[in-house]
């Protein structure tokens, strides 16, 4: 699949994502409190890339499910996103005061509004994925335990408290490769499992679908921190060299520039031969995997 075609439907396919979440808490004069929900759109509506829910999407459809079928798991794994972007944010976290090229959530209604709107991504994203969906009851319950397995404390709230120990610290390989398998790539490692357990797939492809997922979820994550140093602020939408102001422990800062974008480079083909080794055939996760790894923001 070519550069252009993969973006366009990355973008086509964010545009839906984004019209599916429009609906999900619209304006309503008696739905109180109205400044939790204004607070919990202004994060979940702004401009981004919709990558997780898009991965999603993408892993179903290569195995012939219709995106219809699959938008509320996909939308519940952009509330957990965002919901984490919202936490990240705060003054007891990273402290930034721009997200997606606009005044993070906590600088536009305050420390503890901000922590709400967060808090209520998070719990709603559970009552979405909940809701019944076209699939066996033992399946959706493997997807909600995927979910929460992904954004808990085996996931990406232990490779945030992980990533929030190391700062300032020497570290090491290991204990990168730890926050960021965590941090990350288990949330980008979920949303093409859950994508792909619409289908009926052996267990051959399911390993495959995961083994994909968490190197294309480690390889966005080594390239976020390399754009993080040689990225430009315009482009990103946030501050440039937040990482090297909190000491965060990065692969530029252990192995530098160079050798992270060769390191992002090999996770890329060691996702892609997990799926060829299957016999997947999978141009769509074959080239968001190039997006991922060749992206400028």
């Amino acid at each position: 699949m070519s550069e252009t075609r993969v973006e366009d439907y990355i973008q086509s396919t964010g545009d839906q994502v984004h019209r599916y979440l429009s609906g999900l808490f619209p304006p309503d004069a008696d739905r109180r409190p109205e400044r939790l929900f204004e607070a919990m759109n202004y994060s979940l509506l702004g401009n981004g890339k919709r990558l997780r829910p898009v991965l999603c999407i993408a892993a179903a459809e290569t195995f012939g499910v219709p995106r219809d079928v699959v938008m509320p798991a996909a939308a519940a794994l952009e509330l957990i996103h965002c919901y984490s972007l919202i936490h990240d944010d705060l003054p007891i976290l990273d402290n930034d005061d721009l997200r997606r090229g606009r005044p993070t959530n906590h600088k536009v209604y305050g420390d503890a509004t901000a922590l709400l709107a967060g808090d209520g991504l998070l719990t709603y994203a559970f009552e979405l994925l909940a809701q019944p969906l076209p699939v066996a009851p033992e399946v959706q319950l493997r997807m909600i335990r995927t979910l929460a397995n992904a954004a808990g404390v085996f996931g990406m709230v232990g490779g945030q408290q992980a990533d929030v120990l190391a700062e300032r610290t020497e570290g090491s390989v290991e204990l990168l490769q730890f926050i960021h398998t965590h941090k990350t790539a288990k949330l980008i490692q979920a949303s093409v499992v859950i994508g792909s357990l619409f289908a009926p797939l052996s267990a051959a492809e399911q390993a495959a679908v995961s083994l994909y997922g968490e190197a294309v979820g480690v390889a966005f994550q080594m390239v976020d921190d390399w754009l993080d140093v040689a990225g430009e602020q315009e482009q990103l939408g946030k501050p440039v060299g937040s990482d090297e102001r909190l000491e965060k422990l990065t692969y530029p800062r252990l192995v530098g520039l160079d050798e992270t974008l060769r390191m992002a480079e090999e996770k890329l083909a060691e996702a892609k031969r997990a799926l060829t080794d299957a016999d997947v055939h999978a141009p769509l996760l074959f080239g968001i995997g190039e997006f991922i790894v060749h992206r400028n923001k």
